[in-house]
């Protein structure tokens, strides 16, 4: 790591995803709701943004992961541009971290693992879901939830159209709150993911 700029208080740290983590932990007791949410940005065949709110499901140590259906409009424009961007934003707290790199998916025991842990209707729902196509109405979808209870019963395995994605960053921006407006921002950013980090102080 390269250090340009000289950090302290809720900024210092030598590791971006420890400290990630250690932001979010702190707004597990001050969000009110889903603390690890995720603003996640791509961009479809035609070079249109597109967003959306996900879950972060897990800080590696290399990695943001979260999970969606494999065939949705964002896993499809993930895949076709293997980039993605992300904001977590605490208002609580008045700080967020920005994430911009490369995505490959996750699958295997790793994607099983988090599968199991979510509720048997959040598992059905997995199923269920033609995720981001028309649907004819919610009856319809509830109807199709309730028959995949039967036919998959209290174990069902994780669908092969559902899994994770693993971003890994080439630029990691950590903002709080200042007063006037004279935010504090520090990125992190490097040419590629084996690459040395740099800090830089941006102006607000």
């Amino acid at each position: 790591m390269i250090e340009n700029a000289k950090r302290s208080g809720i900024f210092v740290g030598d590791d971006p995803f420890a400290l990630a983590q250690k932001w979010l932990d702190e707004a597990a007791s001050a969000e009110p709701n889903d603390p690890n949410a995720i603003a996640l940005s791509t961009v479809d065949s035609d070079g249109l943004p597109n967003a959306r709110m996900v879950l972060l499901k897990e800080i590696e140590s290399d990695a943001f992961v979260f999970y969606t259906n494999f065939g949705s409009a964002k896993a499809l424009e993930v895949e076709a541009a293997g980039k993605a961007a992300f904001v977590m934003h605490w208002k609580s707290l008045r700080r967020q971290v920005r994430v911009r790199g490369e995505v490959s998916r996750v699958n295997g025991d790793q994607a099983d693992e988090y599968f199991n842990s979510r509720s048997l209707q959040s598992r059905l729902g997995a199923w269920a879901s033609e995720q981001s196509k028309p649907l004819e109405s919610r009856a319809n979808l509830m109807a199709k939830v309730a028959k995949l209870a039967v036919s998959k019963g209290v174990h069902p395995p994780r669908p092969p159209f559902w899994g994770g994605f693993r971003i890994v960053p080439v630029e990691i921006e950590f903002w709080a709150d200042g007063a006037h407006r004279l935010h504090d921002r520090f990125k992190w950013h490097r040419l590629h993911p084996q690459a040395d980090w740099v800090v830089e102080r941006l102006n607000p």
